[in-house]
């Protein structure tokens, strides 16, 4: 028989409770993680190149860890809403996020307070070039022409779009236009929720140039109703052999690069973090996930915790310098 008294049972009832109060979780429940589902917050919309990354995560992540992994879109304020909803849920493991390189911007311009320390890296997965696209029927045939044609007309001639004010391919589009020596407004910017949008907006005349990576710009392509010109590389993506840089055509040496990574909120359980960064290279190495990436042209980068924060930093730091360069960043 135990040989416990009251007084005993008690104090190790009490000693529990402070413990629950003060948020400390027996250790088995973040060993027996995940119990229940898990959200991936997507802060892009649905179709673009961020929300089919984040899905493909998910699905390989639901295979491995057996609990449903399911992607929530939480679009709006050029991508702050759903980089808020990662940044403020609960660090328990049941909500992480895919975040872009948009949270590397977006407080330079005053959007948001957010940065990338604002959160728990697991997992950097992707990154990709800009490529330029036009409707199918523009009557520039190649990137050299449409160079041409913005220089020699006025501003607000042209119009573009590919993703939130101050975005990466708005960047993208604003590093184009400085090489070629032009305002970074010479081309005014129509903001969107990602990069499936944009390219509805151009089949529909309602812009002439969408900045986006060539991947999400394929269901266009395929379907007949947009052209791709270029892409702002230093060598053509292998899944797009045909697409030049823009180097050789246009003779124009600009490069960029978004990129996509799976983070928790800040304060994420140590335990937690490491079992999803173990799994998160399982999904990584997995046949699936490199078959997905491969067929729709996605660049793969892999990066653990440790070198995610510090690629985050490095991104901080140098589109924080290329959006002051462009008259993007608030003073």
């Amino acid at each position: 028989m135990s040989h416990f008294n009251r007084r005993q049972i008690l104090a190790a009832g009490a000693a529990t409770g402070a413990a629950a109060a003060l948020g400390i979780k027996p250790s088995y429940a973040q060993a027996d993680y995940p119990t229940r589902p898990v959200t991936i917050i997507c802060p892009w919309g649905a179709g673009g190149g961020t929300d089919a990354t984040a899905r493909i995560i998910a699905a390989v992540l639901e295979k491995d860890l057996g609990q449903p992994f399911n992607v929530v879109n939480r679009t709006g304020g050029s991508g702050v809403v759903g980089h808020s909803a990662i940044a403020t849920a609960q660090p328990d493991g049941y909500t992480l996020g895919i975040i872009t390189v948009e949270i590397a911007m977006m407080h330079h311009q005053g959007l948001t307070q957010l940065t990338p320390r604002d959160y728990t890296p697991l997992a950097l997965m992707n990154e990709d070039p800009p490529g330029i696209q036009v409707k199918a029927d523009s009557p520039y045939k190649d990137v050299k022409q449409l160079s041409d044609a913005i220089k020699s007309n006025p501003p607000g001639t042209f119009k573009a779009s590919g993703t939130g004010q101050g975005g990466i391919w708005h960047l993208a589009l604003v590093g184009w236009l400085m090489a070629m020596g032009l305002k970074p407004d010479h081309v005014p910017w129509v903001p969107s929720n990602g990069a499936a949008p944009a390219m509805q907006d151009l089949a529909a005349g309602g812009v002439d140039i969408v900045t986006c990576s060539v991947p999400e710009a394929k269901a266009m392509i395929d379907a007949g109703k947009a052209r791709s010109l270029a892409v702002m590389a230093s060598k053509r993506n292998e899944a797009f052999p045909d697409v030049p840089t823009l180097q050789e055509v246009a003779g124009i040496d600009y490069s960029v690069g978004a990129w996509r990574g799976i983070a928790g909120p800040k304060g994420l359980p140590k335990e937690i973090a490491t079992k999803l960064t173990a799994a998160l290279k399982k999904v990584y190495d997995s046949q699936e996930f490199k078959d997905f990436m491969t067929s729709r042209g996605f660049g793969m980068v892999w990066g653990d915790a440790e070198q995610f924060a510090a690629f985050m930093d490095e991104s901080d730091a140098k589109m924080g310098a290329a959006m002051k360069a462009a008259g993007l960043a608030k003073a």
